[in-house]
């Protein structure tokens, strides 16, 4: 069989074959099906790995002191081919897996032979095709938990035990420093547990990612954001508790935890960091410093873990075991949600490029699963194909052909429009808007019934109503068309106008599939013909227009959340017809992406997205080539009573924030102290911008100028949207890749 192991002297890496393991009594051979890869303790085994010895030493230095204390007893020569001895050898890696019971020893009556099985341990549940596991090692996994979540129950184990040393209590608040896999989880089991959470990281998706699993707010370690959103929770008082799942040389995680802890609160150290702890904060609040030890009661004693004595539940309530199956039972009932912190999966045959990509930083992760052979064609918990690689949506290059694309007109004439459907929106939104408008004719309104059409002539004063559509795209005279019909027929009449030459308005969504939108970049590339915008205006709003302004150029990346209270669609809503109009984000999502991207001014590099069980709330990551990142929450299961948007973004110092398009307000800490904008007065009503968005588009048809908006940033929006859609079917990050 084939097993994952490292010379630590050398640091090389290899994937090595070795005989299988006896299975033995007391335990079980358990054959692999995913095995996860700790980025936190093991990365930081293969980085010593590759150091010089005396790297090594400085990395070690309890290692040193028994090298010393052997010196002594032993003399150097002794010592020294010892020492050199162990170093030379392969070490295992990997301590924590689900596979499937091959084989059962004597005495094991708890499972048979082909139960799945997660398993714990450095020296039981490595990365290898086949392990022997002791008893008190292992635990069934329960109906409905996919084998590539039940492999992190060694990483909740370690998450649960810190927890548990913490002590939460319903209402409490708890700061969590550290944001990597442990402390995702950490995460996740305090919010499960009532406690309301404040992470810390440097890194913002981390951060972004945290507030998505139950986090109520998280922020660099060194920004006001944290200090303030503890005081506003606590009311000044500090946290109840703080979890310490960093690593690292650096003794800010111990002096954040006493500033912000509260007078004897409880401080949990889970992760290797340092701890020299500054002894005037600690003694002055008298704060409980506590160790968690690794999986919980049971590690390290070979009476409990090879020999399967267990301790009694009166007396040791939670043991390994005991935390291992109670956190595959929170995950099985999807009170601890896994998915999302797997960054990758990787095939057991790739094991040792994918250390190597980790160590270097090609590969950025919070998670990584190796997958073994014998399950390569298994799929994941939605039932789709669980690929290796990072699933990509092409964003098609706009190529537009020699031919001049601004049809010849005189600037004094008015602009001729026709609309190609009149249904509710097109006759609230957006032809009142232009039936006053001056240097606006409006031609000819096609529908599909004649009544309709009839209606609309009637009530905007349209010269004419039909059902012919050739005829309309046939006419010369006019200038540009609306197409404001259903979903599905949206990237087939804008297609067929461009062909025809008029520059086009059509309504979100540009296309449902990707073939639509490619269709629509062919007919831009036959004709030369590049006249078009899409209904996104809420870039085009005018509170937000102000906001943006007022918040100013940036240096850094930004982090911006976006909260969608879309509410549920009435029964019969032609919006629930998935199978011919798309789903309802697709249908409307391009509106908070391309706002999104106005604001960050570029477009996304990658997207991931999971949706709530049950229901249609997602929760969508964007993420922007300087490292932004833009969260999007689009729910319908919050209460009418609260606004349908808010919109947040923060970066070098500052804030802005929109509330539902009726205020906005600006925040900065400037050199003279702290400033802040808020729009003077509240609108008569909520301008989301499709009046000023149509008078570009007016302009840009009147006087032959550039679209409101470019068509590479339309295409690349269409895309980040379609590509929401492959996320939630692949249960992984989705790249945007610009196709070729």
């Amino acid at each position: 069989m084939k097993q994952v192991v490292q010379n630590y002297k050398s640091g090389e890496l290899a994937l090595l074959d070795v005989p299988v393991p006896g299975c033995k009594p007391g335990g079980v051979l358990v054959r692999s099906a995913y095995s996860l890869i700790s980025t936190g303790t093991e990365l930081m085994k293969v980085s010593e790995a590759g150091m010089s010895m005396v790297g090594k030493a400085r990395s070690r230095p309890d290692q040193v002191a028994k090298v010393m204390q052997s010196v002594a007893t032993n003399g150097v020569p002794a010592t020294y081919r010892k020492v050199m001895g162990k170093l030379d050898s392969y070490t295992p890696l990997g301590y924590s897996l689900c596979g499937v019971v091959e084989q059962v020893g004597a005495g094991i009556d708890d499972v048979k032979v082909g139960d799945l099985v997660a398993c714990a341990g450095n020296e039981h549940a490595l990365h290898a095709e086949l392990n022997w596991v002791p008893r008190n090692l292992y635990a069934p996994v329960p109906d409905g938990l996919a084998p590539r979540h039940a492999a992190f129950g060694t990483v909740g184990s370690i998450a649960m035990q810190g927890v548990r040393q913490g002590e939460p209590q319903l209402g409490e608040v708890a700061l969590v420093i550290g944001l990597g896999l442990i402390g995702q989880l950490v995460v996740q089991l305090l919010a499960a547990a009532g406690v309301r959470v404040v992470g810390v990281d440097p890194d913002p998706v981390r951060c972004e990612l945290a507030e998505r699993l139950g986090a109520a707010a998280c922020g660099d370690p060194a920004s006001a954001a944290v200090e303030a959103a503890v005081a506003e929770l606590t009311d000044g008082h500090g946290v109840d508790q703080v979890y310490l799942a960093a690593g690292g040389a650096s003794n800010q995680p111990v002096e954040l935890a006493a500033r912000l802890c509260r007078d004897r609160g409880r401080v949990v150290d889970i992760g290797k960091c340092r701890l020299d702890l500054p002894w005037n904060a600690y003694y002055e609040k008298e704060l409980d410093v506590r160790f968690s030890r690794s999986y919980g009661p049971g590690r390290y004693d070979p009476a409990y873990e090879l020999e399967g004595r267990d301790y009694p539940i009166g007396y040791v309530r939670w043991t390994e075991r005991r935390n291992l199956a109670c956190f595959l039972d929170l995950a099985a009932r999807g009170r601890i949600d896994v998915e999302p912190l797997v960054s990758h999966v990787a095939d057991f045959d790739d094991a040792v490029e994918t250390y190597q990509r980790l160590k270097d930083g090609d590969l950025k992760a919070v998670a990584v699963l190796f997958r073994y052979p014998e399950h390569a064609g298994e799929t994941g918990e939605a039932g789709e194909s669980v690929e290796t690689v990072t699933p990509t949506v092409a964003v098609p290059a706009v190529r537009r052909s020699g031919r001049a694309s601004t049809p010849a007109r005189s600037a004094k004439a008015p602009v001729r429009l026709a609309f190609v459907g009149a249904g509710n929106y097109a006759t609230s939104m957006l032809l009142p808007h232009l039936a006053q408008r001056d240097g606006v004719e409006l031609s000819t309104v096609v529908t599909t019934t004649a009544l309709s059409a009839a209606n609309a002539k009637r009530k905007f004063g349209f010269a004419d109503a039909t059902t012919d559509l050739d005829g309309v795209l046939g006419d010369s005279s006019i200038d540009a068309v609306f197409v404001v019909t259903r979903h599905s027929s949206h990237a087939e009449l804008t297609r067929r106008a461009l062909l025809a030459g008029k520059a086009v308005f059509v309504e979100k969504p540009l296309a449902l599939t990707e073939d639509d939108l490619a269709g629509v970049l062919a007919a831009v590339e036959e004709s030369g013909n590049d006249r078009l915008q899409v209904g996104f205006n809420r870039r085009f709003a005018p509170l937000l227009q102000e906001a943006r302004k007022r918040f100013g150029a940036r240096t850094g990346p930004a982090s911006l959340r976006y909260l969608v209270n879309a509410g549920r669609l009435g029964h019969g809503s032609w919006y629930l017809q998935q199978g011919t109009e798309g789903s309802r984000f697709v249908g409307e999502g391009g509106h908070f992406i391309d706002t999104a991207s106005w604001l960050l001014d570029a477009d996304p590099v990658s997207v991931y997205a999971v949706a709530a069980s049950g229901n249609e709330d997602l929760q969508i990551v964007l993420r922007y080539p300087d490292e932004s990142t833009a969260t999007i929450s689009y729910v319908t299961t919050g209460p009418g009573s609260f606004p349908k948007e808010t919109l947040d973004l923060v970066a070098d110092g500052k804030a802005l924030r929109l509330d539902d398009f009726v205020r906005a307000s600006v925040f900065a800490d400037g050199g003279s102290g702290r400033k802040r904008w808020v729009s003077s007065r509240l609108p008569k009503a909520r301008d989301k911008g499709q009046n000023a968005e149509l008078a570009a588009f007016i302009k840009a048809v009147r006087t032959g100028g550039s679209m409101p908006v470019p068509l590479e940033s339309l295409v690349a929006t269409t895309a980040a949207t379609l590509a929401v859609q492959a996320g939630l079917a692949g249960g992984a990050p989705v790249t945007l890749a610009e196709a070729r």
